[in-house]
């Protein structure tokens, strides 16, 4: 039984749930971060370091899922037209033109206006899953994708960890 009150193990769930928070599936991992936080403040940097690469990882999966739905037909960086000619606002990238189903409206309009960038919201709740698949299915560049997410998710997470130890006396 000791094995699993380890700080290591701890550690390994943080991670696993992080991951998870940050896919399609439901949960959250800033009350595990906390709890870890409290029971091992010696393990901080540690537990901020792996929370963010877990979250940065599941937020890389759901813009992965993204990537996997079709583009438009008729819409390639030459031609940013849609088969139904509407011009893509993002002229000169491959994206799916509007009048498709999924992700059009404002996760997607704000994905055109700052690109990558606009990761930087991909921790928030409901939004955030949203933009990351958004982004795939934009085929927006993975690696500045993936930075801005680390950065957004990072400093939510160095947030939880200051304002916990600072609350809890450590």
């Amino acid at each position: 039984m000791e094995l699993i009150a380890t700080p290591e193990a701890g550690l390994l769930g943080l991670f696993l749930a992080s991951f998870l928070a940050a896919t399609i599936l439901p949960g959250g991992s800033e009350v595990v971060l906390v709890a870890f936080i409290v029971a091992h403040p010696g393990q901080t940097p540690a537990a901020l370091l792996l929370a963010t690469l877990g979250n940065t990882l599941g937020g890389l999966s759901t813009y992965g899922l993204g990537r996997l739905i079709p583009i438009k037909v008729g819409v390639t960086e030459g031609n940013p037209r849609g088969t139904d000619g509407t011009k893509c606002p993002a002229a000169g990238m491959k994206c799916p033109a509007a009048g498709t189903a999924q992700f059009t409206g404002r996760h997607a309009a704000m994905l055109y206006r700052w690109g990558p960038a606009a990761l930087l919201l991909s921790w928030a709740p409901l939004v955030g899953d949203a933009l990351c698949a958004a982004a795939g299915w934009l085929r927006l560049p993975l690696l500045p994708c993936a930075l801005w997410m680390a950065a957004g998710k990072a400093a939510r997470y160095g947030v939880l960890a200051v304002l916990t130890l600072y609350f809890n006396g450590s």
